[in-house]
């Protein structure tokens, strides 16, 4: 049987184990993928010791993403990113950011284009980096907008390096709105349990507006909700947990992941 599993502290909440497991059975694989509690100071041994123990791969989450660099060799967009979230161990111990391209493929998957688009981000978190560093370098044109303008900037010039970004702060956050094709929250807020938070109102938005939320629990954030009042095509936070951990599961197995059987997973499991 080969080992997989994901690394947090702390890390009882995360839906990774269900999703995985789920695929596993799905492709017949002798496969098995549980969640492990490391501390940041705990990691570098960690990782050496799934390495030893011949696991298959790892994936990180909150807070060992940033640290890992130091410890794996990084691809280039992991090291762009400023993270990594998956770690295989085939050659090594190569590190991947698969986090924006779970937030491209949900786009991609319900039909969305990406070049050329005006993209409104919310937030300049770690999510945030990575969905930005993604979709400017599929040749969208991204505005970060954040609470902190100095970290919308700060992350608007690092992404400028692979394609267009601009930085703002909130205070024109309804022309921002009403300029953009697609509109992301890459913020934590809507989150359970403080469900009744939202940046943007529906009286904000527009109908030929995509809004991409990628809080995933709950499913229908009070965003979304506002989005519907107004019209607008919504995407929820479920599809890029789902496609990040598509992403992963390819790098790790060579294989083609059931992503059917693995939303279908995480939808049972947050209901």
């Amino acid at each position: 049987m080969k080992l997989f599993g994901v690394l947090g502290d702390p890390v009882s909440h995360s839906l990774s184990p269900v999703m995985h497991n789920a695929a596993f059975k799905a492709l017949g694989m002798d496969c098995e993928y549980h969640a492990f509690r490391v501390s940041p100071e705990n990691l570098e041994k960690a990782l050496y010791g799934a390495y030893a123990l011949g696991f298959g791969g790892l994936n990180l989450t909150i807070p060992l993403k940033e640290k890992a660099l130091d410890i794996v060799q990084p691809s280039e967009l992991a090291r762009q990113i400023g993270a990594v979230n998956t770690v295989d161990f085939e050659h090594g111990m190569a590190g991947h950011n698969t986090d924006g391209m779970g937030a491209k493929m949900a786009l991609s998957s319900a039909g969305i284009k990406i070049t050329g688009k005006n993209i409104l981000l919310l937030g300049a978190g770690g999510a945030a980096r990575a969905i930005a560093f993604q979709l400017a370098k599929d040749g969208a044109r991204v505005t970060i907008a954040n609470r902190t303008l100095e970290r919308a900037e700060a992350l608007a010039k690092d992404v400028k390096k692979v394609g267009k970004a601009q930085a703002s702060g909130y205070e024109n956050l309804k022309n921002l709105i009403q300029d953009s094709d697609i509109l992301i929250n890459s913020t934590s807020v809507g989150m359970y349990p403080k469900i009744s938070g939202t940046i943007v109102t529906s009286d904000m938005m527009h109908k030929d507006q995509v809004v991409f939320d990628i809080v995933y629990n709950p499913q229908n954030t009070l965003l979304l909700k506002e989005a519907k009042k107004a019209g607008a095509t919504t995407i929820d936070g479920v599809m890029m947990l789902v496609f990040q951990g598509a992403e992963s599961f390819k790098i790790w197995t060579g294989r083609t992941p059931p992503v059917d059987e693995m939303e279908k997973a995480v939808r049972e499991k947050l209901a």
